[in-house]
């Protein structure tokens, strides 16, 4: 049962306990299947949708039609409160990786002690508090897209650990010496001139 199996049946065979073992599988069968067509249905209201008709909305409507399709890495630049998470929405959800995971990281609100952890996962015993191993957004977002929101506000030291996991498609998880591979699409965003 630790294992995975739904349930298990003694000698002697019972035959009502048997009914009521395969009664409950079928039931545990059919909540699972309307589970995936609820979470599909819920999936496609969370679609963003973009409304105006202005000539500026258009044209960045226009380019995400352009850059969507491909792995493209992007950077979304603009001041605070002009749609930049929209559009980062809108790319991945019109992407090859629209069915996997969308991780979105504001990376202005973790401290800067965390944010390697928070990015790249820790294993067990990496630092004080690490009392288990812990898979990172990047691996989180494995084969769909990481938004890294304020891109700008991460620290220096940090930024050249993500240039290595762009070029390299792998990351190591603090306290670990293997690296682990992952396929993400990069997705940024600043408020900030870089």
């Amino acid at each position: 049962v630790k294992k995975g199996a739904f349930d298990f049946i003694s000698k002697p065979l019972d035959l009502n306990r048997l009914l009521i073992t395969l009664r409950n599988a079928l039931d545990k069968s059919t909540l699972i299947g309307e589970k995936k067509a609820l979470q599909k249905k819920v999936r496609s209201k969370d679609t963003p949708k973009m409304i105006g008709e202005s000539e500026g909305l258009k044209a960045i409507q226009q380019t995400i039609e352009r850059v969507a399709p491909t792995d493209a890495r992007i950077l979304i630049t603009g001041p605070n409160g002009t749609g930049k998470e929209l559009v980062a929405r809108w790319v991945h959800h019109q992407s090859s990786r629209a069915k996997q995971p969308l991780v979105e990281v504001n990376c202005a609100a973790i401290p800067a002690e965390l944010i390697e952890s928070e990015l790249f996962g820790h294993e067990e015993g990496a630092f004080t508090g690490a009392t288990r191993s812990r898979r990172g957004y990047f691996e989180l977002a494995h084969h769909g897209t990481i938004f890294l929101d304020e891109i700008g506000e991460m620290p220096l030291h940090l930024q050249v650990k993500l240039l290595r996991a762009l070029e390299d498609r792998n990351i190591r998880r603090v306290g670990s010496e293997s690296p682990v591979e992952v396929d993400v699409r990069i997705v940024a965003a600043t408020n900030r001139n870089l």
